[in-house]
């Protein structure tokens, strides 16, 4: 909770601090205000229509402090759907802000930036697809609006646009540069090409059919989106899981987040020109996903997640088999990792390279791995200690340098640690005192409820905010993906560098697409 603000606090059931209060119009910026002072976090901000039920609408925001989570609500009428803006207190909200006003039409009173974020001509300006009359089924014809990137004017610049649509497998974005000769003055980005209507699909869903939705929000961080998720419901029903599917969550969990920072550093070694790194990390990569599939029956532990605990339990000749690809990829990660260190022709690409100070990181909210990097060491594994990680006693891995090598580095440095973490879990199942059910039974209550969900995904910390209504079912689900904060931190740290080097700068990040969905 936030000390200070004349509210009341509820704490929502479950093992993470989470609180929830109403706010005033004049509340909601002293809240955002009083965070920050705190040395806290923007983790996420959206909206609800809730005018069917309470006749008002909801701005929303959630924040992070050492103490926990705390989600604040603004009630807003039809006659006053404008609310104090909070992007000069958390720079991060300008885009959050601006989703809010596509999706619901709630704009904030000093409108900085009203340029559409979401919309993409996909439906007219005055059609909001999360107002509660709209059922999302909509078709509309239209001509194309240009969208109207901030220019940059001066003798020897020029722009170059790149994407949408990239020459590789890879999800749309379109990224204006400004230039001189190949120095990059200004990159501006636009993105939610992929917008999916995930938000509204939620809505009317019941809770435990809706898991599967969830596990689908974003392909690479399945896990951890299908766990926040269930961890929500878990709040809103206020049910205790399993000891041993707590086990098995992390140990899926960690497994996702190997997987990604494999893939990631073969991919950061071909953008350097370094095609081993590549065949290499892809081959052990390949094979951690197929151990996945034979001990999860999914190589990204898809719907291994549910409320209430787990779908998959390994066989115990699987756990065995996971604890020893932890030793034989230790092994060959490392020698790896002597391999990049020692090429001087990738040190030359990594050193220096898309650097974001610690200073800008906190300034304007960079989370996760990339903020880690950047001297910002949050890690809700090591922060808050849900469980199963109170027992397993996880390091925080950061750096200060900030650049593409700190990058590289903490990418290395949470592969090993997980690795640790694995081979403990796997070790903990089998012993007979952690044996025992999987899964409780859910009893989803006919009225209405609240309930939070937070993990540490392998970007960084992904959010699932809940809102059941009196008949038990979803009137509101909002997923958030740490990209949203960490996109613009992209565009200032290819300032400076040449133009060559932004697809090394922006796997570094390795930020997500469709995470602009959320």
């Amino acid at each position: 909770m936030l000390p200070g603000l004349n509210c009341t606090f509820d704490r929502l059931p479950g093992p993470l601090p989470v609180s929830r209060a109403q706010l005033t119009r004049k509340s909601w910026k002293a809240a955002a205000s009083l965070a920050r002072s705190l040395g806290g976090r923007l983790v996420s901000l959206w909206a609800t229509d809730r005018r069917p039920i309470d006749g008002h609408m909801a701005l929303h925001a959630a924040y992070a402090t050492s103490a926990g989570l705390t989600w604040v609500t603004l009630p807003l009428t039809d006659s006053l759907r404008v609310y104090p803006g909070v992007d000069d207190v958390f720079a991060e909200a300008v885009r959050m802000q601006r989703a809010v006003a596509d999706l619901l039409g709630l704009l904030p009173e000093e409108h900085h930036d009203a340029r559409p974020w979401l919309r993409h001509d996909a439906w007219p300006a005055d059609y909001h697809p999360l107002l509660a009359q709209h059922t999302g089924l909509e078709t509309f014809e239209g001509a194309p609006e240009l969208y109207p990137f901030v220019p940059v004017e001066g003798d020897g610049v020029h722009e170059i646009p790149v994407g949408p649509v990239h020459a590789g497998i890879i999800e749309p974005g379109h990224f204006r540069f400004s230039v001189v000769g190949e120095k990059v003055l200004r990159l501006e980005e636009r993105l939610g090409y992929t917008h999916k209507g995930i938000e509204k699909r939620f809505e009317g869903q019941r809770p435990l059919d809706a898991a599967l939705l969830a596990a689908r929000v974003s392909g690479d961080t399945t896990v951890a989106f299908g766990w926040a998720y269930a961890m929500a419901v878990e709040s809103a029903c206020n049910c205790t899981v399993p000891e041993r599917a707590q086990w098995l969550r992390a140990l899926a969990l960690e497994r996702e987040r190997v997987a990604n920072h494999l893939g990631d550093l073969g991919a950061l070694g071909n953008d350097a020109g370094f095609a081993f790194g590549l065949a290499q990390f892809s081959r052990l990569k390949e094979d951690w996903l197929r151990l996945n599939a034979a001990a999860f029956g999914h190589r990204y532990a898809m719907d291994t997640v549910i409320p209430g605990g787990v779908r998959a339990d390994p066989a115990e000749a699987h756990l065995e088999q996971i604890a020893r690809q932890c030793d034989d990829i230790e092994r060959e990660t490392g020698q790896l990792r002597s391999i990049y260190d020692e090429h001087a022709g990738l040190q030359d690409r990594f050193a220096g390279a898309g650097r974001v100070s610690p200073e800008l990181a906190a300034r304007l909210g960079l989370t996760g791995l990339a903020g880690r990097a950047s001297g910002q060491a949050h890690d809700l594994r090591s922060d808050f200690r849900l469980a199963p990680y109170d027992a397993l006693g996880t390091v925080c891995v950061s750096s200060r340098a900030g650049d593409v090598a700190a990058r590289v580095a903490v990418r290395f440095d949470e592969a090993l640690e997980s690795l640790r973490l694995i081979r403990t879990i796997a070790a903990r199942l089998q012993a007979e005192s952690l044996q025992g059910p999987i899964h409780t039974a859910l009893q989803v209550a006919s009225t209405p409820a609240y309930g939070v969900g937070w993990v540490e995904g392998w970007r960084g910390e992904v959010l699932v905010a809940l809102e059941l209504d009196q008949y038990g079912v979803i009137r509101r689900c909002h997923c958030h993906d740490p990209s949203w904060q960490n996109w613009p931190l992209l565009e200032h740290a290819v300032i400076g560098n040449i133009v060559p080097d932004f697809p090394l700068i922006n796997k570094s990040f390795n930020l997500n697409y469709s995470g602009q969905d959320l």
